[in-house]
């Protein structure tokens, strides 16, 4: 049995997911998971609303979420702190109140995922997502570090947590069976946001005000910039 979260996201394994719980029957779970040293199920919600709503639907396969640290806070809140540990899929849901309970079947990634594709896979998906990495930073002005392993199944997890899509992607890259079904996918998807970055970032650029040099101000030469940003949404379509 597996103590649920649904939520409008999507943890991957080894991913970091930080929660403040208000919900009373999460408030509990939590209380429950904390006194028995158990995870639980983090699940992206296919139907319903993410806080009250006993009859939400869940997605199938979602993944373990190991609380790492907790803050008690006032009128019996938390503010938590979990790591993404193991995938799994929910056989059947037992019990809806107070919260969600299910049968699960905990999943391991296909044993081809060390030969040479998937590792040949894992070399052109870096590749890729350090040129994704450095438009990112050069469009948002925020710099990020990223660190991607080598191993193909550790890397398929991190890039899909990083790579700036909609949750419903997300959610197809945990479902896929092996790493090299996700990096093959991930390639696809870095590929396709690539183009639109460079296009966004050109946009941008051409939008940026030159410097006018003024000699009407006391003192000498008045400097004025102004920068217009767009969004940090991009679409697959």
């Amino acid at each position: 049995m597996l103590r649920l979260f649904p939520l409008n996201s999507v943890l991957f394994p080894g991913a970091v997911l930080n929660l403040h719980v208000f919900e009373e029957r999460y408030r509990r779970m939590i209380a429950e998971c904390l006194d028995s040293n158990e995870a639980f199920g983090v699940v992206l919600i296919r139907d319903g609303q993410e806080a009250g709503d006993p009859d939400v639907t869940p997605h199938e396969v979602g993944t373990t979420a190991e609380i790492s640290e907790v803050t008690p806070l006032p009128a019996g809140r938390y503010y938590i702190s979990t790591t993404g540990g193991q995938r799994f899929r929910i056989e059947r849901i037992v019990s809806r109140d107070p919260y969600l309970m299910a049968e699960v079947e905990f999943l391991d990634d296909a044993d081809d995922d060390a030969d040479a594709r998937a590792s040949e896979l894992t070399h052109r998906v870096l590749r890729e997502f350090r040129e994704y990495a450095r438009l990112l930073v050069a469009f948002s002005g925020h710099e990020t570090e990223v660190e991607i392993p080598h191993d193909p199944v550790d890397a398929s997890y991190v890039v899909g947590d990083a790579l700036q899509v909609a949750d419903a992607l997300k959610q197809r890259l945990l479902e896929l069976r092996t790493a090299e079904a996700r990096l093959a996918a991930e390639l696809g998807f870095l590929r396709r946001l690539l183009p639109q970055l460079r296009s966004l970032l050109e946009r941008k650029k051409a939008q940026e005000k030159p410097k006018i040099l003024r000699d009407d101000a006391p003192g000498g030469e008045f400097r004025t910039h102004q920068e217009r940003y767009f969004g940090k949404h991009f679409s697959l379509n």
